[in-house]
């Protein structure tokens, strides 16, 4: 952890400012998932309904994201990540009142826009604060935040279900999704907005649809369609995964353990622990390498589970490196888009490349549900994966190495204004 010591004390308020913001946004998330079967149970839905309101929460979430990265460019990231917190804190506190189906739905889908908002407005702010050298071990340590929250909902949901009925339960944990709220305030207090160059006047400030059509100019446009095809495929090959793996795993291998809590905190150790080693690699070996071998190692680890003989022990054995390995994309996702586009749209570019690839990546589990009828539903996940994953490694090879490279514009408020002619920009 030397370089930790070597950040200032703005770089680590920010730093866990975004750690926070990310982790009581997996909590609020991974609440859902969590009372799913006290939902069907008390209110009689199906479990088609159930999947309608999580995928209209990840569908709201893309488009979170994308409004979130314009609002950054707009009026600045500090005061875009505020909003995002305070908006999904605020839908999953009404969510504890919804009393029917539709009403949940509709709460769902609007918590599910901050919670999209939420990744691009933070990784945005912290890449832009946090120094070159060391940005990738920033943005992978927040991208673990995810896995804390995911085990911090776990906890919520034991406790609160052990002393409230399960009728009350559920609304139990989502009120308490507004405690994120609070987090606002350390966030006026602690975490300052990046220098950036203002314009002239607030006459001369782009509107949101210039600042939209902007990833789209002929000096970026390559880098948009790249990007969006990384995000396509690692949202692709993880919603594969996790849509048809445990699927595959009880119907024709007959195993038990997926339902375990033991398999639940491998799962999430996993995750957490690719994080971090996804965030000392890419500072090491560079972005588009640590992308590459994350992507390899995702797809072998897929097509080992389907093709080879394996009984409980082994799945829980092999969903480590499973969970570690498919964490360490989105922890690069961070670094690499922002240290690709210039400060004018780069929140606007991040957020469309992440979120693009959610969006469009629906496409791939119906992919392997029609492959499955015409040969093995393993056979078709394995090569799902194997094209999901191929279009990140082919993706990641069109662009150039990005470590290391200085994003600010402008340097800080205390320091002499550079000269224009050898600012360093993107």
């Amino acid at each position: 952890m030397n370089w930790y010591r070597e950040i200032s004390t703005p770089e680590k308020r920010t730093l866990w400012g975004c750690f926070a913001g990310w982790a009581l946004d997996g909590i609020d998330t991974q609440l859902f998932s969590l009372v799913i079967p006290t939902l069907i149970a008390t209110w009689g839905i199906g479990k088609g309904q159930a999947g309608l309101i999580g995928g209209a929460t990840l569908v709201a979430g893309a488009l979170g994201g994308l409004l979130a990265g314009v609002l950054s460019d707009r009026v600045g990231r500090v005061r875009a990540l505020q909003v995002t917190v305070l908006w999904f804190s605020l839908f999953t506190f009404l969510s504890a009142f919804a009393q029917n189906f539709e009403q949940l739905l509709v709460l769902k889908a609007l918590q599910g826009i901050g919670f999209g908002g939420e990744w691009t407005a933070g990784a945005v702010l912290l890449s832009e604060t946090i120094r070159a050298k060391h940005r990738g071990k920033a943005m992978g340590i927040v991208q673990s935040a995810w896995g804390f929250g995911w085990a911090g909902a776990v906890l919520l949901y034991t406790v609160v279900f052990s002393y409230v009925s399960p009728e009350a339960a559920w609304r139990v944990l989502f009120g308490i999704g507004l405690v994120p709220a609070l987090l606002v305030l350390y966030m006026r207090r602690n975490i300052v907005e990046p220098p950036r160059e203002a314009p002239a006047s607030p006459a001369d400030r782009p509107g949101a649809f210039a600042i939209l059509a902007g990833i789209f100019h002929p000096s970026v446009l390559r880098t948009t369609i790249v990007g969006g095809l990384i995000g396509l495929g690692a949202h692709g090959g993880y919603h594969a995964i996790t849509t048809w793996l445990p699927t595959y795993l009880k119907t024709e291998r007959h195993l038990s353990v997926l339902g375990t809590g033991g398999y639940l905190a491998v799962v999430i150790t996993a995750f957490i622990i690719g994080c971090f080693v996804s965030a000392w690699l890419q500072d090491r070996i560079g972005r588009r390498k640590n992308v590459i071998l994350f992507a390899i190692c995702c797809a072998a680890t897929v097509n080992l589970y389907v093709f080879l003989p394996i009984g409980d022990t082994a799945m829980l054995i092999l969903s480590f490196p499973l969970g570690l390995f498919a964490a360490g994309i989105p922890a690069t996702l961070g670094a690499l888009f922002n240290e690709l586009y210039p400060q004018g749209v780069r929140g606007t570019g991040v957020g469309f490349c992440y979120n693009f690839g959610r969006v469009v990546s629906a496409a791939f589990p119906v992919l392997v549900g029609h492959m499955g009828n015409s040969m093995p539903l393993g056979s078709a996940l394995g090569i799902d994966a194997g094209i999901a994953y191929g279009i990140v490694v082919i993706a990641a090879l069109l662009l150039p190495e990005t470590k290391g490279r200085r994003i600010a514009t402008v340097a800080p408020q205390t320091a002499p204004a550079p000269d224009k002619r050898s600012a360093t920009h993107v």
